[in-house]
Parts: structure tokens; sequence; C-alpha cells
């Protein structure tokens, strides 16, 4: 499972039109299923969603995580973040989890985090979504569990 993602100071995904996820400051992560991810790739990956320390402390060190700072998440499904790009110029999609998989895993990874931090929005899964986001720093990290 892969998390990309991205310090933000705002981010909202749109679906035709209609805003169906927004935060304020926060992460705005990416999640790519892979066909070799279960329950506990979702655990492993929340955890560190969680607690991986990107926000600056008063020194300015990236000393704080999104549960210290109180942040949003914002999540979005992005089954081509598992794509093959090794070979060729057209990227293989093999690698990626199949849908029903890929789907429920991510609604997996929604739940916990919702019954584990306050602020958590999504885009929508398999629908064709504009990511609006300002990013802060830009700070921007690959997550592989």
């Amino acid at each position: 499972m892969k998390g990309l993602i991205q310090r933000v100071r705002g981010a909202r995904v749109e679906v035709a039109g209609e805003i169906v996820g927004a935060i304020d400051q926060g992460l705005l992560v990416l999640v790519g299923v892979e066909p070799q991810d279960t329950e506990a790739s979702v655990a492993k990956l929340l955890h560190k969603l969680l607690n991986y320390r990107v926000f600056s402390d008063a020194e300015g060190k990236m000393n704080r995580s999104l549960s210290d700072v109180g942040g949003g998440l914002l999540l979005v499904s992005q089954f081509t973040l598992a794509a093959d790009t090794k070979s060729g110029l057209r990227p293989s999609f093999s690698s990626a989890a199949p849908p029903a998989q890929g789907e429920a895993l991510f609604d997996l990874l929604v739940k916990q985090a919702r019954e584990k931090h306050p602020q958590v929005a999504t885009g929508r899964f398999g629908a064709e979504m504009q990511v609006h986001l300002v990013n802060d720093g830009p700070v921007t990290f690959l997550l592989d569990v």
C-alpha cells in the first residue's frame, strides 16, 4: 500500500463540480492499493499517516505529526500510484489491486481513520476527481508500507 502525502494549507476534491471532501491545514494523501495489501497494510499506513512528523515545531524542524497539530486528513484513492513505470513509455496497471480489493481496503482505511482522528475527508472511489491543493513547503513524501 502506498500513500503519497502532501502537507497542505488546504485541499479539496470535486466530482462533477461538487465538493465531496475538503480540509484546511493537514495532509492530502493519495492512496494506492496493490494486490499483496491486507488489513495489516491499512493499519501500518494509518499509523504512519497520523504519526509521521512532517509539521514544524517552534524551531522550524519537522517534529510534529498530524495528530500533534490536529490537522485535517484528506484521503483520495489513486490506483495509478501502483503503476509499473520501469519500462516503456506507457504505464502498466497490472501491479494495481483489482477494483473490488482496492475499494475494500480504501474503505477500511477511511473507517479506521475516522475512528482515530477527528477530521477526515475523502474523495469518491473510482470517480473522475479534480484535486485542488495549496502545498505547504512544498513537503511531499511517498510512504510505501
